[in-house]
């Protein structure tokens, strides 16, 4: 069995007994994984019903480290006031579920939920932002990736950014990229632009490391 904080420390174990509602462990080797690079962030579009969930797992499977949010305007679920809340603690527990399933020493991060002014300023401060645009001209294979820092990629609702975000988001340094020749629905087109980023990178080439 290993255990992990969710901050990089794992700890490898064996089962010494078993009782009702409890397990001992003893503790075989440890080790700390540096966190990983480029980093990864997520701004995903809030899509309705339980696709939100679903996105986060798959985010989570594939890697992202960080997940925000994002109320497009043109998504159909609204959260405001308490719903906001409790919509937000499911995404966190659906990534840390996931985390756990796909064996991860760093668990995503679930930001606060963005409007656009909140998604344009993550877009100006990255290494490299990526808006997902199936009529993009720029194919994601072919936009060179930053070796550190940040990689924020941008995944709009079912119905495509309204004008105004488009605008503004290119104004804050996004670079429109598609994905391929299908159209991806929101929940899941942002796990399979995050795996097509991490393939170039050393953090799906780089072995796991040993055991400190």
């Amino acid at each position: 069995m290993d255990l992990t904080d969710g901050a990089g420390t794992v700890a490898e174990c064996v089962v010494t007994a078993a009782s009702p509602g409890e397990l001992e462990l003893a503790v075989k080797s440890r080790r700390t994984e540096p966190r990983p690079e480029p980093r990864i962030a997520v701004l995903q579009a809030i899509p309705k019903g339980d696709r939100g969930e679903l996105a986060v797992e798959l985010l989570t499977e594939v890697g992202a480290d960080v997940i925000v949010p994002w109320a497009a305007e043109r998504c159909v679920a609204v959260w405001r006031g308490e719903r906001a809340a409790k919509s937000r603690e499911r995404w966190r527990l659906a990534a840390v579920e996931a985390a756990k399933q796909s064996r991860r020493a760093w668990f995503p991060e679930v930001g606060e939920p963005a409007d656009l002014a909140a998604a344009r300023q993550r877009v100006r401060s990255a290494s490299l932002a990526i808006l997902l645009d199936p009529d993009a001209a720029e194919s994601i294979a072919d936009i060179r990736l930053p070796l550190s820092g940040e990689i924020v990629l941008v995944v709009g609702p079912e119905g495509g950014l309204s004008p105004a975000e488009d605008t503004a988001l290119a104004a804050a340094g996004a670079t429109a990229a598609r994905l391929g020749p299908t159209v991806l629905r929101a929940s899941t087109a942002g796990a399979v632009a995050v795996g097509a980023l991490l393939g170039r990178t050393a953090r799906w080439a780089s072995p796991p490391p040993p055991p400190a």
